[in-house]
């Protein structure tokens, strides 16, 4: 029987221990290793959950691996029964006293997740389902049949004359992963009889991605000078800016982030800022805006204008209009922006050149027709970002 990685040898290793097939496997393949325990948790919702536990203490101590069983109290809550037992399952184990988890999912187990997350609209994590390995606190979670189908699990089984128990309640198809394995799965396989592998080779597809997005999004954090997130808020920052929402925001060490037509992009500063003169320097620094004008000789604000004329540094305030073209007319700097791909957040804190009540330049668009000549070409530099001019 093939399987995914294993745990490492020296390591306190707790197999979670239900008593159904794949865990007998499971437990049955590791059982000689050192320092291999097993952890049965007791939810108390089958009649039949008292013999389930002296099952698994009888199979324990005939092959003398140390068992704790663990009883839960399950409350239900507004995402369901099964819900609610899996986090009372999962708060037992975090609390375990080893270095590897190692669970017994199985191929089907990963189609049927990644099926689920699919049709409830999960993103790219959703989508690559459950990993063979992966981090649980300070501990490691396996899960080393997760490559390994039902049939070969059973043939395993029944070649090592395993004995195990049946769960009623895996025929109950009002819980959601019995409703996919019962009835929607059989009716897919009639089409797709390859489908379980086909959806968890995508998922180990989806995981690669995952994973570079996440290097990319830890190179991206690192390159601002900024601390690196903790494995969970890396995770939950992932998940908000591959969800691609127009009002995705989150905030890091100080900086905050937005997703605008799929890139990643900075929050400007918010520190107030007042109108600021510009009296021809080549430099004019606004660090409230996190950034500098600079003014290079060359085609753009005729030298002319700036003998008789006072040219001032604003914000936009709305309504303002560019004319860019001559034989186009006057637009709003809002479609002018839209269509340069600049997000609304981003608008608000731009520098805007005026000569008088006259808008005369705007960062990534250019000069308006008035003012056009042999002069002064203005350009925003931002602190780390890419420059509008």
């Amino acid at each position: 029987m093939a399987s995914s990685r294993k745990p490492r040898p020296g390591k306190r290793t707790a197999v979670a221990l239900s008593g159904g097939v794949d865990s007998v496997v499971l437990l049955h393949r590791l059982r000689e290793r050192p320092g291999v325990s097993a952890v049965h948790v007791h939810h108390g919702l089958s009649p039949n959950a008292d013999a389930w536990a002296r099952f698994c203490r009888k199979l324990c101590r005939q092959w003398k691996v140390p068992l704790a069983v663990r009883k839960v109290k399950v409350t239900r809550s507004g995402k369901g029964l099964e819900a609610a037992a899996r986090e009372a399952r999962y708060a037992v184990l975090w609390k375990e006293r080893a270095d590897v988890i190692a669970l017994a999912h199985n191929l089907e187990d990963q189609a049927e997740t990644v099926l689920m997350n699919l049709l409830r609209g999960a993103g790219l994590r959703g989508a690559s389902g459950m990993q063979p390995v992966s981090r649980f606190g300070d501990k490691q979670l396996v899960r080393p049949l997760l490559g390994v189908s039902r049939q070969e699990i059973l043939r395993y089984a029944k070649h090592h004359r395993l004995e195990w128990i049946e769960d009623e309640s895996n025929a109950d198809e009002s819980l959601t992963r019995n409703f996919v394995r019962l009835r929607l799965g059989p009716l897919i396989e009639t089409r797709f009889p390859q489908w379980h592998r086909s959806l968890a080779r995508a998922a180990r597809l989806f995981a690669r991605k995952e994973a570079h997005a996440e290097t990319l999004l830890r190179s991206y954090l690192k390159a601002k000078g900024l601390r690196a997130p903790s494995e969970a808020k890396l995770v939950e920052m992932l998940k908000q800016l591959t969800a691609g929402g127009a009002r995705t925001r989150l905030e890091h060490d100080g900086l905050a982030l937005r997703v605008y037509r799929g890139k990643i992009l900075q929050e400007p500063e918010t520190r107030a800022f007042a109108p600021r003169p510009w009296q021809g320097e080549r430099r004019l620094p606004l660090p409230e805006l996190g950034g500098e004008l600079r003014f290079r000789p060359g085609e753009g604000i005729d030298s002319s204008w700036m003998k008789k004329n006072r040219f001032e540094i604003r914000l936009r305030s709305g309504g303002e209009r560019l004319q860019l073209h001559p034989r186009r007319p006057r637009r709003t700097l809002k479609n002018l922006f839209q269509e340069a791909g600049v997000p609304s957040w981003a608008r608000e804190r731009l520098p805007l050149l005026y000569c008088g009540s006259d808008l005369v330049w705007a960062p990534g668009l250019g000069v308006d027709v008035r003012y056009r000549g042999r002069g002064w070409m203005p350009e925003w530099k931002i602190r780390d970002r890419p420059r509008f001019s």
